[in-house]
């Protein structure tokens, strides 16, 4: 298992086609094995602490990416994400845009993009109107010119208001990620599916409460089928969610959101994570994952705790990922 610090810097766009248009920080072995990486928060900031259960500090200068990098890395890629308005999904979309990432949606209900995100531009941002839940309506055309997706969907483990009109852990969690996967073209570079601790000991209390309507079952079951489809993949399985969802927030409200104190990252593997995770960290990981060539084929447990994170710093989150492996 891994530890560290994170804090996103956020931003977001929106279109149906309609249209709406680093210095290194070190890793310490601490009793254990547990693997302690403390850097600073979002955005781009110029310090960092790092500190183990020994309580030493450390500062170090870090360099932003430059602006022909970026611009690299955004003329590059298309980034399709399904569940761009729920609540990891809009910190998402708004971390991506503010990277100046092309973005695509796939929304059951394309307004609700142009209230998120405001009116932008094609070129920035495109939705198509569609529901996984039904495979006849995915239609190869959304698929387009894709390089990477990014899959945040999901409902409620328990029945809520959040299940009418069939919006059901096996509808969602399950048919939803088959359908839109088995559509997905071999070209895509990266699949990240967004799924959730636990799902390896749904028949085990205190797990199987929260699977008693089938939740962790289809979360599951849709892990294999991405792990079987021979599309590149990176899972998340976060912790309880925290941070949102940030429902009623506009473009510019969303950039400035943050995780408050709970800003360092915990990362591990084998299913035996426990505890909560900002839906901001969770959104940050997702993408960092797309570039990390290590994140490829594996499944990573993902929670915040207090403390400075590694906000979007590549390397900081290149070791926090290799440090989870490791143990």
């Amino acid at each position: 298992m891994a530890t560290a610090h994170l804090s996103p810097a956020l931003a977001v766009s929106s279109s149906r086609h309609l249209t709406s248009k680093h210095g290194q920080p070190p890793i310490l072995a601490q009793p254990g094995g547990t693997a302690v990486l403390r850097s600073c928060s979002l955005p781009l900031s110029s310090r960092l602490a790092a500190s183990g259960r020994g309580g030493w500090r450390l500062a170090a200068a870090l360099e932003p990416r430059t602006a022909q990098q970026e611009k690299a890395e955004a003329s590059s890629r298309l980034v399709l994400v399904v569940g761009g308005t729920g609540g990891v999904g809009q910190l998402l979309v708004a971390s991506l845009l503010s990277r100046k990432i092309k973005t695509r949606l796939l929304l059951r209900n394309p307004e609700k993009a142009a209230s998120l995100f405001g009116k932008q531009d094609e070129s920035v941002l495109q939705v198509y109107e569609a529901d996984t839940r039904n495979a006849d309506g995915l239609n190869p055309e959304m698929f387009e010119g894709v390089t990477h997706v990014i899959c945040t969907t999901g409902t409620t483990a328990f029945p809520s208001k959040r299940w009418d009109g069939d919006n059901t852990p096996e509808l969602v969690d399950w048919d939803g990620v088959r359908n839109f996967v088995s559509a997905m073209p071999q070209t895509v570079k990266r699949l990240v599916l967004v799924s959730s601790i636990g799902v390896t000991k749904y028949n085990e209390i205190p797990w199987s409460i929260m699977n008693l309507f089938g939740v962790l079952k289809y979360k599951k079951m849709a892990e294999d089928f991405v792990r079987n489809s021979g599309i590149p993949f990176t899972i998340i399985r976060p912790g309880r969610l925290t941070d949102g969802p940030y429902t009623s927030y506009d473009l510019n409200t969303l950039v400035k959101a943050t995780a408050g104190e709970r800003r360092a990252v915990e990362i591990g593997q084998g299913d035996k994570l426990v505890g909560e995770a900002s839906r901001l960290v969770v959104a940050e990981a997702c993408i960092q994952a797309l570039d990390i060539e290590s994140t490829q084929g594996k499944i990573y447990e993902i929670s915040s705790v207090k403390g400075e994170g590694p906000g979007s710093h590549q390397e900081k989150w290149k070791q926090l990922f290799a440090a989870a492996e490791s143990n």
